[in-house]
């Protein structure tokens, strides 16, 4: 079996964005749609102040309650793990958004242009990936996973099977792979670097861990 995982070492994250920026072109979001976001937690009293960043997006949930309650199926998991959206069977009713507790999914209402004179030709060229009245969100690049495998390669190992943000982050703090593979850097991190899930409790067993900074972040956070 195979179960994609991620791993994100907040030890290393930076807060650069990277990973969102090569998320946005890679998948060519249109205006005001961001499938990975950061989330920053401000601890202490000034001057002894610290900032705090945690990358989120969807957590690829081995039990997505966003699958439960698709009326239609277009909220499906795949074999690997992955979570997707069938924007065919998608009606809109948003159900899915309202019972994900990461805040990872997002309404497409309609596709507007980034500036006032109109749709640029690369803009023409991304909007024609997206349809409105829909809701998206992070693949884990499974189209780049596909099309690698096809080819013989490696996801989490060879670049062109590996998810954009993981291989644009310039510090090496998110790792990808098969989880279910003993021998995988991601299985490496999660067994012996204790990474963890966010809200464990939930029971949704997400597919996206975190290694936790060296001092722990405020209750919301982690």
């Amino acid at each position: 079996m195979t179960r994609y995982a991620m791993v994100i070492d907040l030890t290393r994250c930076i807060g650069c964005t990277a990973c969102i920026a090569a998320c946005k072109m890679k998948n060519g979001l249109p205006k005001g749609v961001q499938w990975n976001n950061m989330v920053y937690d401000e601890q202490g009293t000034y001057p002894n102040v610290r900032r705090l960043l945690m990358p989120k997006a969807c957590q690829q949930c081995a039990d997505p309650p966003c699958v439960k309650v698709c009326p239609t199926g277009a909220s499906h998991k795949r074999a690997d793990g992955i979570v997707l959206v069938d924007y065919s069977k998608c009606i809109g009713c948003k159900y899915c958004i309202a019972v994900c507790p990461y805040d990872a999914r997002q309404f497409i209402p309609g596709l507007q242009p980034y500036y006032q004179s109109g749709l640029t030709p690369l803009e023409l060229t991304w909007q024609a990936q997206h349809q409105t009245g829909v809701v998206e969100k992070c693949t884990f690049c499974a189209d780049k996973i596909d099309a690698g495998v096809a080819q013989g390669l490696k996801p989490g190992v060879d670049r062109d099977a590996t998810p954009s943000c993981v291989i644009t982050c310039p510090t090496s703090a998110r790792i990808f792979g098969d989880l279910d593979d003993p021998k995988s850097a991601v299985s490496a991190f999660v067994n012996n670097r204790h990474a963890i899930p966010i809200l464990p409790e939930l029971g949704t067993n997400p597919s996206t861990f975190y290694i936790p900074p060296s001092r722990p972040a405020s209750k919301g956070v982690f």
